[in-house]
């Protein structure tokens, strides 16, 4: 059976360190909101869901990463996680991760790989 991908946006449509792009993934067979961003040149993507608690991460629509564009933070509990791992360095869940997600770039596209491990 074929490796299943669902596109996600254009690889232009994530620059590193801007804002990121929601989908909609498929976590455990559900649903899930989800998001996308690009940092050191690599894109990565994450149930969009605090570790906290499960509340999305962005406020704005796409804006994952903190002012200083170096974590992604909860605009809610101001919990902030690395980009590259998901690990919260900072606030009421530190320690915890964010869920990663597989993704591939290929041929100017970003696709969910939804049988896939991160």
């Amino acid at each position: 059976m074929a490796e299943r991908r669902w596109r996600i946006c254009a690889s232009e449509d994530l620059p590193d360190a801007g804002l990121g792009v929601r989908f909609q993934a498929e976590w455990r067979g559900v649903p899930a909101p989800a998001f996308a961003v690009r940092w050191a040149g690599k894109v990565q993507a994450y149930l969009n869901e605090c570790a906290h608690i499960p509340i999305e991460l962005d406020f704005n629509e796409g804006d994952f990463f903190d002012l200083s564009r170096s974590y992604l933070i909860c605009s809610t509990h101001g919990a902030y996680y690395r980009p590259d791992t998901g690990l919260c360095l900072g606030g009421p869940c530190k320690g915890a991760r964010l869920t990663k997600l597989a993704v591939l770039e290929e041929a100017g596209e970003v696709f969910f790989l939804p049988d896939a491990q991160p």
